[in-house]
C-alpha cells in the first residue's frame, strides 16, 4: 500500500484462479474516505459471480486460506446498499459473454487506514474472491 497526493493510499491486487481467470484491481482510497475499486477480471463464466475481499492474504491453499470476508467491525453480511454488512462485501460484479467483467465500485466501508491499524499487509486487505453466484451453491474461482 502507497501513499499518494494528501492522504490518497493505493494498492493493487493481481487476480489469479482456476483454469484461465486473470485479472488485476487497483484500489485508491481518498482523503473523504471513500475507495474506489477499478479493474478487469477475464476467464470467467458469464453472469453474475460475488465479489468479495477476504481478511487473510494466505493463498497458500489457494482460495482455501484466505479467510473470512474482510469485516473489523464484526457486522453480518449484506449487499453493498446496507449499513449493517461487512466491509469486504461488495455485491456482485457482471461478466460479459466473452467472461469478461469491467470492475468499478465506489464503496465508503472499504478502509485501508482500518486494515493498516489492524496490522494487516497490503497483500491481505487485497485478496479478492469471485464467487459462482447460483442458488444453494457458492465456490471460489479466483483470489
Amino acid at each position: 500500500m502507497e501513499g499518494g497526493s494528501k492522504g490518497t493510499l493505493k494498492a493493487v491486487a493481481l487476480i489469479i484462479g482456476d483454469s484461465n481467470v486473470r485479472g488485476f484491481l487497483h484500489f485508491t482510497q481518498f482523503p473523504n474516505g471513500i475507495t474506489h475499486v477499478k479493474g478487469k477480471i477475464t476467464g470467467l463464466s458469464p453472469g453474475l459471480h460475488g465479489f468479495h475481499i477476504h481478511a487473510l492474504g494466505d493463498t497458500t491453499n489457494g482460495c482455501n486460506s484466505t479467510g473470512p470476508h474482510f469485516n473489523p467491525l464484526k457486522k453480518d453480511h449484506g449487499a453493498p446498499s446496507d449499513g449493517e454488512r461487512h466491509a469486504g462485501d461488495l455485491g456482485n460484479i457482471i461478466a460479459g459473454p466473452d467472461g469478461v467483467a469491467e470492475i468499478s465500485v465506489k464503496d465508503w466501508q472499504v478502509d485501508m487506514n482500518l486494515a493498516r491499524q489492524q496490522g494487516m499487509q497490503v497483500q491481505e486487505l487485497d485478496v479478492v474472491s469471485l464467487g459462482f453466484n447460483q442458488p444453494f451453491r457458492s465456490s471460489l474461482v479466483a483470489c
